[in-house]
């Protein structure tokens, strides 16, 4: 009897732990705000994302494969 209360009682709080994931319309508006941007400045962020691609050897992460050569 004890088990089944205590089932009755998490139940409901498993079932609706992750319904309530993502970014909702009405905080879009905010998230989008110029201030709200981890680099404001357009060409700063080129800049980044072309040290990342090129000087890093990454591969993977970006959508795209290939060492810090520039080969694929």
């Amino acid at each position: 009897m004890k088990r089944l209360k205590i089932v009755f009682v998490l139940a409901p709080a498993l079932l609706t732990a992750c319904a309530d994931l993502g970014v909702k319309p009405w905080e879009r508006e905010v998230l989008a705000r110029p201030e709200m941007q981890l680099v404001d400045s357009p060409i700063e962020a080129s800049l980044d994302d072309h040290i990342y691609f090129s000087k890093e050897a990454s591969s993977g992460g970006r959508s795209f494969g290939g060492g810090g050569c520039g080969c694929n």
